[in-house]
């Protein structure tokens, strides 16, 4: 308590820069891979990538980024043990902020997609092993988290496989596929708009206060459905045949058709990650703010303030201007190659998956479900459609990010540890 006491203030300010640090890496990586498939797909540039970033991924982090926090904060770990001790959770918190985002960062220098999910993860386990021992760790949490190693790219991979049959069989495979691609596009539209608002409704309006029956919450998304289809139509009923570009690619005015999808996918896209991945960069941040603010209180239950979820929406969007590109370059270009098409199926696929996950709390990887979702559409064309030795590089850096994050954590925890008492 007296170190607290003592050192609150610059271990607050500690937090701060920490948190931004986190918030840049998830930018740059896990922010730059959800919007690599429009980029890579032709559909965006990147400068309208990063205004609509900017937008949507604060809509995210602000709504509804409030729910999957909680599991960050107090999920993986036990902090009981330290209640007469807060200021180790406070170096833990510190040290595992620090730790991943030096991780994020080397990765996105590489240009590998990896988990900011379980960079953190990994981080609060190697502070908890060190700083309270094995049996702090929720193994059981760990083993789920683990798991969703698989589950959540073969989610994304088999939704994704599924809308793009879909759109073979209703269109690419038909008599008129540009009538067929008219016809059928506001549908698609309205589920993007549908998926989103219906979770939003479910997860993350709790921190505003706003709580709508299942009845309602339907009815809402219902109609912001009907009103992005609507929105969708009068963008797509514009496009005509193109008989000159349908020479050099037989469905080119097809993809046109696409193009504009792919905004509405790359917004949603954006939203949801917003909602999910802030929580990897503010969770610890929140934690240190609320033992601080309560002088050394660690069980106790703080209402998220809004500057912390602002500050994360900032740090994401700065993280996305400055070093996103090279992670984009991977998702976007280097698995499979993407057309406007293929792309709007494999973000509907993980939006869906990401916006279904932060329903049930569990921290997935965006980076996992979006890997997985443009390695769906890649196979929906054949093994040969995919390079598998950019997979593999991607898989490599999945697994060492675990243990990356845990071994820099326990370094940093020291080190504070150090510094402060």
């Amino acid at each position: 308590m007296e170190i607290i006491a003592a050192y609150g203030t610059a271990m607050l300010i500690l937090a701060v820069i920490f948190g931004l640090y986190m918030t840049w890496g998830i930018g740059a990586n896990d922010l730059a891979n959800a919007m690599g498939t429009s980029v890579g797909a032709g559909a965006v540039t990147v400068k309208q990538a990063i205004c609509i970033a900017i937008i949507f991924e604060f809509l995210g982090a602000v709504l509804a980024g409030g729910h999957v926090t909680k599991t960050i904060r107090k999920g993986i770990i036990d902090p009981t043990s330290l209640v007469d001790n807060p200021e180790i959770l406070v170096y833990g918190m510190l040290a595992s902020l620090l730790a991943a985002a030096v991780w994020l960062m080397i990765a996105s220098a590489k240009g590998w997609p990896v988990s900011t999910t379980h960079s953190i993860i990994g981080a609060l386990i190697g502070f908890a092993i060190v700083g309270i021992g094995p049996e702090a760790v929720k193994w059981g949490k760990v083993g789920s988290v683990v798991l969703s190693w698989v589950i959540s790219p073969a989610v994304g991979g088999t939704i994704s496989f599924l809308l793009v049959i879909s759109t073979r069989k209703l269109i690419f495979d038909t008599d008129d596929p540009l009538k067929n691609a008219k016809r059928y596009a506001p549908v698609y539209i309205f589920l993007v708009g549908f998926i989103i608002s219906l979770v939003t409704m479910f997860k993350g309006l709790k921190h505003l206060n706003l709580e709508l029956s299942a009845l309602q919450s339907f009815g809402v998304a219902t109609l912001f459905g009907i009103l992005t289809a609507s929105i969708g139509w009068i963008f797509i009923r514009k496009i005509k045949d193109d008989p000159t570009a349908n020479r050099s690619f037989s469905y080119a005015s097809v993809e046109k058709v696409f193009t504009p999808m792919m905004l509405f996918t790359a917004c949603a896209m954006a939203f949801a990650h917003g909602s999910n991945d802030v929580a990897n960069g503010i969770g610890p941040l929140a934690a240190v703010y609320s033992i601080i603010s309560s002088g050394g209180d660690v069980m106790q239950s703080s209402t998220l303030p809004i500057w912390i979820l602002l500050l994360g929406g900032a740090g994401i969007v700065l993280g996305l201007i400055t070093l996103g590109y090279r992670v984009m370059l991977t998702v976007g270009k280097k698995i499979t190659e993407l057309t406007p098409s293929r792309g709007f199926c494999a973000e509907l696929a993980a939006a869906t998956t990401v916006v279904l996950a932060s329903r049930t709390g569990l921290p997935v990887s965006t980076t996992h479900i979006l890997v997985g979702s443009v390695l769906g559409v890649g196979l929906a064309r054949g093994v040969g459609a995919v390079d598998l030795r950019v997979v593999l590089n991607i898989i490599i850096s999945w697994l060492v990010t675990l243990p990356a994050g845990a071994i820099m954590a326990m370094l940093f925890f020291f080190t504070l540890k150090g510094i402060f008492s």
